[in-house]
């Protein structure tokens, strides 16, 4: 629907001259001059084709058509301020919507989230967990945290952190079961296996470790099932060392070996061009790459 809508800075100049009944306190509410103001009240008066204000002595009052116009201009301009300022704040603040693997999502980033928190309480973040590539734009996601080779076309990509792999197993298994003082020792242990199989290949081959058969022990969808399967003494792990990090800090897990083998891919965090400049982004995004400095 066309709508004949008169101009907004001659809307602004006599609301504010209407509130004053003063040109001149209208100029300095507006930062004008009150010669200008006069101008817009005119214009208005000519798209209207009617006299919106009276001049008595040194008064200045409202016309019969000014004082019905007066209010449903106060109230439009309260309209359009609360609604940009709405529109500020929810840039500034309110729920973000981030999506990343269920893996990293539980071992790495729900544990530091405290942290963003105490930092931003303005902001809501709501996590969704899939493994599958998600559309950002047409799931509605602000943004996601990604493993692979950074090349997401169409979207800002910044590097996250990368990872090393190793064994972990869980202290106890070390106590009750034969010693794991060479890597061929692993034959005596279950390997468990989250999806990328074939990293528990690159290892030993690595390794040396030659009597080691890399397909056998049990598979887990996720790799932070396969974590919780090695703190429970079902076998040895090949552990990330973004997911694992916190286990071994705090003693739930350790590291049988040395050698460590370098992650063919890293994380990135992925944010749609559209949505790089909203504040609630930049002050997640900012947050994130500080933890996977320190990381």
């Amino acid at each position: 629907m066309s709508r004949r809508l008169p101009p907004l800075n001659a809307l602004k100049a006599f609301e504010a001259a209407a509130r004053h009944l003063s040109f001149t306190k209208a100029a300095e509410e507006l930062y004008v001059t009150q010669a200008a103001v006069s101008h817009q009240i005119k214009t208005l008066e000519d798209f209207l084709g009617m006299k919106l204000f009276r001049r008595l002595n040194r008064a200045l009052l409202l016309t019969d058509e000014g004082q019905i116009l007066f209010p449903g201009v106060g109230e439009a301009l309260d309209l359009i301020a609360d609604t940009t300022n709405r529109l500020h704040r929810y840039d500034h603040a309110g729920i973000l919507s981030v999506a990343t693997m269920d893996s990293l999502a539980a071992t790495w980033l729900v544990p530091r989230m405290g942290r963003f928190r105490k930092r931003h309480p303005e902001i809501d973040v709501r996590i969704t967990t899939s493994d599958r590539l998600v559309d950002l734009m047409r799931d509605g996601i602000d943004m996601a945290i990604r493993y692979g080779r950074g090349d997401w076309t169409g979207m800002s990509v910044d590097y996250l952190m990368s990872e090393e792999l190793f064994p972990v197993c869980s202290p106890s298994l070390l106590e009750d079961g034969p010693p794991l003082e060479t890597p061929n020792d692993l034959r005596h242990y279950p390997l468990l296996h989250d999806d990328m199989r074939l990293d528990w290949r690159m290892w030993l081959l690595a390794a040396g470790a030659t009597e080691v058969n890399p397909e056998r022990g049990p598979g887990f969808q996720h790799s932070n099932l396969v974590y919780q399967a090695a703190i429970g003494g079902a076998g040895v792990a090949l552990g990330r060392s973004v997911m694992v990090a916190d286990e071994i800090a705090e003693g739930r897990l350790v590291k049988p070996f040395d050698l460590t083998l370098p992650g063919n891919y890293a994380y990135y965090v992925v944010t749609p061009k559209s949505n790089t400049e909203k504040k609630k982004v930049k002050a997640f995004r900012d947050w994130l790459l500080e933890e996977g400095r320190d990381s």
